[in-house]
């Protein structure tokens, strides 16, 4: 099995101009579409231990392939 890479935007509570992009790789179950449903637990889970910071936006992406993201 390979990987797929869930791609978080994330902003500092302190300085909301202050986002960076966060990857965490989940298993490849198939699809993009499998990504997005893995995705929402998942980034509540890395939320809840980074209580400084807000995920603003997020999507799926097979590792080296950042032009072909859902």
């Amino acid at each position: 099995m390979g990987l797929i890479e869930l791609i978080l935007t994330v902003c500092s509570l302190a300085q909301p101009s202050a986002c960076e992009e966060r990857q965490l790789s989940l298993i490849d179950q198939g699809s993009l579409m499998q990504c997005m449903l893995q995705a929402p637990p998942k980034i509540a889970q890395w939320a809840d231990g980074h209580p400084n910071s807000q995920v603003v936006k997020w999507r799926c992406s097979y590792p080296g392939s950042e032009g072909k993201t859902l």
